[in-house]
C-alpha cells in the first residue's frame, strides 16, 4: 500500500513557501520517467493515475518542465565547488544517460546534418550493447525503447535498441567452456589469437556446423522477451581449447547476426542506416569490429576518442559554458576522426547463409517451447 506524507502544520505567524523543483534533464526524464517532450503537457496525469503514480511530481520533486542537455541549470554551488577543488564560476549542464551521451560523442559531427545524421547508427558496446539512432519524424519500431522527442539533439526523435549480454556472453563462454580459463583481457587475446590462426587455415567455412542464439540473458531487441534463452548447437564431445576457440568465434558471429536482426527491424519502422559507429570495450575486440562490418553489410566507423561518454558530455558541457553556441556548432567542432572498415562482398553469401540459420533456430526455440 502506498503511504502519504504529510508535511508539519505551519507555526501560527509564519508563512511557508514552497520551493519550486530544481531542473531535470530533458534526456533522462524522457527516456526514463515517461515524461513526453513532443506535448504541451509533458507528464500525463491520466498514465500516472492508472498506474498508481499520481503524485509522482510531488514525491520526486520533478518539475513540470525540463531543461535540454545543452542548456545550463545555473552555477555551482559553494558547498559542491569546494569539494570538488572547482569554483563557483561553473557552469552546471543536466545530465544524460550515459549511453546516449556515448551515441552523441560518435554521432555528434552529424548534428548540424539531419539528413546525413539519420543514416548513422551509435553502438556503444561492453557487457551489454545499445544502438542508438535519430530521426526527424517519430518512427515508433516493436522491440525498441521510444522514439523519445529531444532527448539529445534538439527538434530530433531517439530510438534505442540493444542486447543484454554480449561481451559478458563472451565471459560466460570462457568460463562455461575454457576449462577453468578465467575470463581475462589476456585470455580474450589468447583465444582471438587462436581463431584467426583457425580461419586462415579453414577459410570462410570454419566452425559453420556451430550455431548460437546470444540470448543468455533475455533478448531485449528485438524481440522484447526477457524470458528468452540462449541456444547452442552443433557441439562435439570435445573440451579441448580449440573447440573452446571455435565456440568463441560462433558466439561473436551470433552476436553480430543479433545486430542484423535489430537492424532489419529498424528498416521495416523506417530507417535507412548505413553505417555504424562503434565505441566502448568491442573496439577492442578485433573478431567483433569485423563481423559487425561484414555481417550486417554497413560502413563500420571506430572514433579515435578513447571515451566517446566522454566526449558527447564535453559537447553539451561546452554549450551550457556558451563555447559554442549550440550541439550544431559544438557536435562537428568537436567530433573525433575515426577508422573506417567496409564490408568484404565475398563474404556476403556466407553471412547471409548464418542469418536464415539464425532465424530458422528462433523459429525451432519457439516451436519446442509451444510444445506440451
Amino acid at each position: 500500500p502506498r503511504h502519504r506524507h504529510r508535511s508539519a502544520p505551519a507555526r501560527p505567524g509564519i508563512r511557508c513557501r514552497a520551493r519550486a523543483p530544481p531542473p531535470r534533464s530533458r534526456c533522462t526524464l524522457t527516456a526514463k520517467w515517461n515524461y513526453l517532450a513532443h506535448e504541451r503537457r509533458g507528464w500525463q496525469q491520466d498514465y500516472l493515475e492508472q498506474i498508481g503514480l499520481e503524485d509522482l511530481l510531488e514525491r520526486g520533486g520533478l518539475p513540470e518542465e525540463t531543461l535540454p542537455v545543452e542548456r545550463a541549470v545555473g552555477r555551482l554551488s559553494a558547498s559542491a565547488a569546494e569539494e570538488l577543488g572547482l569554483d563557483t564560476g561553473c557552469q552546471v549542464a543536466p545530465g544524460l544517460i550515459d549511453a546516449y551521451a556515448g551515441a552523441l560523442g560518435v554521432l555528434g559531427g552529424f548534428a548540424d546534418a539531419p539528413a546525413k545524421l539519420e543514416r548513422q547508427l551509435a553502438l556503444i558496446g561492453g557487457t551489454s550493447s545499445c544502438i542508438v539512432a535519430f530521426s526527424k519524424d517519430m518512427k515508433p519500431g516493436f522491440g525498441m525503447w521510444g522514439p523519445y522527442f529531444e532527448a539529445v539533439l534538439p527538434g530530433l526523435w531517439l530510438i534505442e535498441g540493444g542486447q543484454s549480454a554480449t561481451g559478458a556472453l563472451l565471459d560466460h563462454i570462457v568460463r562455461l567452456h575454457g576449462g577453468g580459463l578465467p575470463p581475462t583481457t589476456e585470455t580474450h587475446a589468447k583465444i582471438i589469437e587462436r581463431v584467426q590462426e583457425m580461419r586462415a587455415v579453414h577459410g570462410a567455412d570454419f566452425a559453420q556446423r556451430l550455431h548460437v542464439l546470444p540470448d543468455f540473458h533475455g533478448n531485449r531487441s528485438p524481440l522484447a522477451d526477457p524470458h528468452a534463452l540462449g541456444v547452442i548447437s552443433g557441439l562435439p564431445l570435445d573440451s579441448s581449447f580449440d573447440a573452446l576457440c571455435r565456440l568463441y568465434w560462433r558466439t561473436c558471429v551470433a552476436i553480430a547476426l543479433g545486430i542484423r536482426h535489430i537492424l532489419e527491424m529498424m528498416k521495416e519502422a523506417g530507417y535507412e542506416l548505413d553505417t555504424l559507429h562503434v565505441t566502448g570495450g568491442h573496439v577492442r575486440n578485433p573478431l567483433l569490429m569485423e563481423l559487425y562490418c561484414d555481417v550486417t553489410g554497413c560502413r563500420v566507423v571506430a572514433p579515435q576518442a578513447p571515451d566517446a561518454v566522454l566526449l558527447g558530455t564535453a559537447m553539451t558541457a561546452a554549450v551550457a559554458g556558451e563555447l559554442y553556441p549550440d550541439l550544431a556548432s559544438a557536435g562537428p567542432a568537436m567530433s573525433s576522426a575515426g577508422t573506417e572498415r567496409l564490408p568484404d562482398p565475398a563474404l556476403r553469401r556466407i553471412y547471409d547463409r548464418d542469418y536464415r540459420r539464425f532465424l530458422a533456430l528462433y523459429r525451432h526455440r519457439e516451436e519446442l517451447e509451444a510444445m506440451e
